[in-house]
């Protein structure tokens, strides 16, 4: 049975749709390649993914004894976060809302048989 390596970030300050476009590049493929492609990725995002891809290898490493070589992204998603929420008055007494929109991101890593 192959083990589980899990590891999320939770309340990420970038939205879950702007974490998607990142996520999706790396999706299926090797540990080693999607830290590659997220060191030189220039988005937000890629910062805050790259760090929890680190994690989750260092934990593999760590705790279950799996070299980061045979360690491949079997599941990632980003979901939605908490939205704060600011008010700003426009001209005219209107009301301007400002979302500051957050994620949770969780990353399993497999390794491969």
């Amino acid at each position: 049975m192959a083990t589980d390596i899990r590891a999320k970030l939770s309340y990420c300050g970038v939205s879950a749709q702007k974490a998607r476009l990142v996520i999706d590049l790396v999706r299926g493929k090797p540990a080693v390649e999607a830290l590659n492609i997220l060191k030189f990725t220039p988005k937000v995002a890629a910062r805050h993914v790259h760090k929890l891809l680190l994690s989750a290898v260092a934990n593999a490493e760590e705790n279950f004894g799996v070299s980061r070589d045979d360690l491949y992204i079997y599941k990632i998603t980003a979901d939605e976060a908490p939205t704060r929420k600011w008010r700003r008055f426009g001209a005219r007494g209107r009301f301007k809302p400002i979302l500051r929109r957050s994620s949770h991101i969780t990353i399993v890593l497999r390794e491969q048989q």
